[in-house]
């Protein structure tokens, strides 16, 4: 266990945060899908619901360890590769996808021999906000012309939102959004960012009259999301209202402690308990403290984020982590909102909570990538440091020889000196070295004598 811990790269914080959310889903999708398991199977076990959410974890977990070993700049060059590919699987979900169970289904993707259904839609979001993440990085430096960035940067923008529309609206406003707050943190002239949301709300406006001129047109595509806005803004029952009320129930009945783990009594009526309405689920058995708590986690996540950017060293990097890793927080804040009908209903997920593979498996691809650039910064980081250490160790040594050479040049010295008094002593003590014997002389004593 130890080993994998340290086996993997990046924040580990991010990595803590990811787990904590993962682990926490595992009590509410149980106990959510319990209603899920009564009316498909009538046994209400929630075990198979359970055991299917444990493996799209386990996959998003291994989706996350794969992409944060590839270095972070190839992506760069795949979102270039990968937007046209996108735009044909969103041009194939609109046109493919009619009614499933009376729902509209033109928002996902069956893929074949495999059988596993995506939303292509957040799969394009990812690729999109790479690009756009590529694009503003590249133009840091120079002089950017509003007729070249229309181009080469808002024409590939306005036509993956225009493939994404009208089966989604609340996906399309939110990478709209998060593609605006992308440019204005990348420099982007802020005359030319006005501009760019006026033409939004422009063809939003333009595209509205032609579905009220032609509604067979986009038949079981917009209905959805014009009758949601609709419903949200006047008192017209609907199925919307419906959910929303059983909502506003389980968050009223949660109170302060929640009622415990599996006790909820309005998964039985909410018919997305397991997925887009589970933070109500949570409320009614974890009370207020249980949504302060997730709340906390994900503001925390969007913190933890914020460092990220700051931290990288390439424009790219903190684009990169901004345009990943804010779209998830503010996606479980609608979730949030919606939950307590501050919003519409969006059909949007609780990130790393809510049931669904896909879900899961898109924001563990845009996790990944985040703890990719991390990884990145944390590796120049080391080498900065073993370089440090390396060069502290050769000045040792150098400062060691420096001082074994000194030491020898003194004993040298030394040496020369000893000797040399060595000698003058011995000179001294040869001259000084005096015969009083009086046998050959006996004046020869006297006349020596000094």
């Amino acid at each position: 266990m130890k080993e994998l811990i340290n086996s993997l790269k990046g924040d580990k914080v991010i990595w803590a945060f990811v787990a904590l959310l993962a682990l926490f889903s595992f009590m509410p999708v149980f106990s959510a899908s319990s209603n899920l398991a009564y009316m498909r199977h009538g046994s209400g076990n929630a075990i198979t619901y359970l055991l299917k959410h444990a493996v799209h974890i386990f996959i998003g977990f291994i989706i996350i360890y794969q992409i944060h070993k590839v270095p972070y700049h190839y992506f760069r060059g795949i979102s270039r590769i990968a937007l046209p590919i996108i735009w044909g699987l969103l041009f194939y979900t609109l046109v493919r996808g009619t009614v499933i169970d009376g729902a509209n289904a033109s928002r996902w993707m069956v893929i074949p021999l495999i059988g596993i259904s995506f939303q292509t839609s957040t799969l394009a979001a990812i690729v999109l906000y790479v690009y756009v993440a590529r694009y503003l990085s590249k133009t840091r430096e120079e002089k950017v012309s509003f007729q070249s960035s229309l181009i080469e940067l808002w024409l590939p923008v306005f036509i993956t939102l225009a493939f994404i529309l009208p089966a989604n609206f609340s996906t399309a406003a939110l990478i709209f959004a998060m593609i605006i707050m992308l440019a204005f943190i990348g420099r982007y002239p802020i005359k030319y960012i006005a501009i760019i949301i006026g033409t939004g709300f422009a063809a939003l406006a333009l595209f509205i009259l032609v579905v009220i001129a032609f509604p067979d047109a986009f038949k079981n595509r917009v209905d959805t999301w014009k009758n949601r806005i609709e419903n949200f803004t006047s008192d017209k029952p609907g199925e919307d209202d419906y959910q929303i009320e059983k909502a506003k129930i389980a968050i009223a009945t949660g109170g302060v402690y929640g009622l415990g783990p599996g006790k909820s009594v309005q998964k039985n009526f909410l018919p997305q308990s397991s997925s887009d309405f589970i933070f109500a689920i949570i409320v009614e058995e974890y009370g207020l403290l249980g949504a302060l708590s997730i709340l906390g986690l994900y503001l925390l996540l969007l913190f933890r984020f914020v460092i990220a950017a700051h931290k990288a060293n390439s424009l790219f990097g903190k684009l990169v982590v901004v345009g990943l890793g804010f779209p998830i927080v503010f996606q479980a804040i609608i979730n949030m909102a919606v939950a307590v009908e501050l919003l519409p209903v969006t059909g949007q997920t609780l990130p790393l909570i809510s049931s669904g593979g896909s879900s899961i498996w898109m924001t563990c691809i845009a996790i990944g990538i985040i703890l990719s650039v991390t990884k990145k910064e944390e590796e120049i980081a080391q080498e900065l440091e073993d370089k440090q250490k390396r060069d502290d160790a050769l000045q040792k040594v150098i400062d060691k020889q420096l001082q074994e050479d000194e030491d020898e040049e003194v004993d040298e010295n030394q040496d020369k000196v000893n000797q040399m008094k060595a000698s003058i002593k011995n000179k001294i003590m040869e001259e000084d070295q005096d015969d009083y014997s009086i046998t050959e002389n006996p004046m020869k004593a006297v006349l020596r004598k000094k």
